[in-house]
């Protein structure tokens, strides 16, 4: 039985849940001492962001309760994930502002509900800093939910170099509100 607190992840060095696994609870900056690689996984509880580098760096992707049987024809990735991080359940407001500029430049908007497109809501070409004030947000590079996307959680983000990700623009935000469990 999982502790309701927690969330629990099993991965599997091989596609359709084959070879070696491991169960995980909690955030884990490098796999490689519990598999050689991880190409499916299951996730029995909670809400988890997977990286394709050590550290939770490099492309991250947002996975919810489910059977995901082969990274590479669900993701298009390129290698196996080889770090994880746990979403905190969420039950309070969201709030965000949005920068124009790296540094908190250029415009700002402050957000509190899923936008689809900073250019046709705002008429902001790029959103490059920001500081979540509340809630778990995924943003992406392209409008509509699409592209290379990043878990933020509540801070002040000068820039999104963090991740590997430097130089990066998003174009659309959600808040990360799926159920749990």
């Amino acid at each position: 039985m999982t502790n309701m607190n927690m969330g629990r992840i099993t991965f599997y060095e091989e596609r359709n849940f084959q070879g070696r696994s491991y169960d995980c609870t909690s955030d884990c900056s490098d796999m490689s001492s519990y598999l050689s690689r991880c190409q499916s996984c299951r996730v029995e509880s909670g809400c988890w962001m997977v990286y394709e580098r050590n550290n939770y760096m490099g492309n991250q992707y947002f996975l919810k309760r489910g059977e995901y049987s082969d990274f590479m024809q669900h993701f298009g990735m390129s290698d196996s994930i080889r770090s994880c991080r746990m979403i905190p359940m969420y039950r309070g407001n969201y709030r965000m502002r949005i920068y124009e500029r790296e540094s908190f430049g250029g415009q700002m908007h402050e957000m509190m509900d899923d936008c689809e497109s900073i250019m046709d809501r705002y008429r902001m070409s790029s959103c490059m800093s920001c500081n979540v004030m509340e809630g778990h947000w995924l943003m992406y590079e392209q409008p509509h939910f699409r592209g290379k996307m990043m878990y933020m959680r509540p801070g002040e983000y000068r820039n999104f170099s963090m991740g590997g990700m430097s130089g990066m623009k998003f174009m659309s935000m959600k808040r990360i509100m799926d159920s749990w469990f």
